[in-house]
């Protein structure tokens, strides 16, 4: 698979959304609305204060994230970001290609580091992913998270350098 990672256009609005709809549906990971509508997903993602952008391999979107600042004025320095895969990524590397991208599209912005605020812990595969890229868990949030099947689980806070 040859995969290329490119910044995201208004044409790729159905590809994207036919990624985040099945995330944000499940409601496992993201602290979206389960029912948010299409558009209002859509003006989430590709919010004015985000760079977006789609990982593709032979024409097909397999996932997408966004790269912002983490905060304001003192905290500008450190970015933040979202990603989300399609089913057919799963175990093909899209995600790991996607951050490692973004590592580097941050450092081209001047970020100093990256910080995920809301990491559900229950996600290993996510946790497990980001702590092999050098992200460290700074902080946790007890049952902060109301998860369909599991119930209250915990948050996590990681942050790595650039």
């Amino acid at each position: 698979m040859t995969l290329s990672i490119r910044p995201a256009t208004s044409d790729d609005a159905a590809a994207i959304w036919a990624i985040i709809e099945p995330v944000i549906r499940a409601g496992e990971t993201y602290t979206l609305d389960r029912d948010m509508p299409e558009a209002e997903a859509l003006a989430y993602w590709f919010a004015a204060d985000k760079a977006v952008f789609v990982a593709e391999a032979d024409g097909v979107i397999l996932g997408t994230y966004y790269l912002r600042a983490n905060q304001a004025g003192g905290g500008a320095h450190v970015c933040n970001c979202g990603y989300m895969t399609g089913a057919a990524a799963t175990g093909r590397g899209v995600a790991r290609a996607m951050a490692l991208h973004s590592f580097e599209q941050a450092k081209a912005r001047g970020f100093r580091a990256m910080q995920f605020n809301f990491v559900v812990a229950s996600n290993t595969r996510a946790v497990g992913l980001w702590q092999s890229l050098g992200f460290d868990i700074v902080g946790r949030l007890p049952g902060a998270f109301d998860h369909p099947a599991l119930g209250f689980v915990d948050a996590l806070v990681m942050f790595r350098a650039l």
